[in-house]
């Protein structure tokens, strides 16, 4: 796992509680978020579920779209994801969002998985993200 300081398990309410447990880390305006991988993340195959990689990125993505938005809740409209290698129990999983555009109604947005050492993503993801109104 990460050995930087700097990263602090979240404690949150719903589902995102049930699936991490999530960790987060400033990283400049943004934050990174990220699972240690344990065994509640795996699948019979003994790699971590595809489903629980894309929690993370949803969450990641969600996050960052509700920050841009001005803390204004935002739910995924559509979501579409690449996988490009599997993660390994042990290993801790870093997701990265970003905002590409923002209209009056909708926020595009892509974000990607990494695990700790390896540039290369394990998963890449795109969404379509519907601000739920004002705060």
């Amino acid at each position: 796992m990460e050995t930087n300081a700097d990263w602090r398990v979240r404690e949150l309410k719903g589902f995102i509680a049930h699936a991490g447990p999530l960790w987060a880390r400033r990283e400049g305006e943004g934050w990174a978020y990220g699972f240690a991988i344990g065994p509640q993340h795996l699948n019979p195959a003994g790699v971590v579920h595809g489903g629980a990689l894309l929690t993370l990125v949803d969450h990641a993505m969600s996050t960052v779209a509700w920050e841009a938005c001005g803390r204004v809740p935002c739910v995924t409209l559509q979501m579409d994801s690449h996988f490009a290698a599997p993660v390994k129990p042990g290993q801790f999983v870093q997701a990265r969002a970003q905002v590409v555009k923002r209209t009056g109604s909708l926020v595009f947005m892509r974000g990607e998985l990494r695990v700790d050492g390896d540039d290369a993503p394990v998963l890449s993801a795109q969404a379509l993200m519907k601000p739920l109104g004002p705060k």
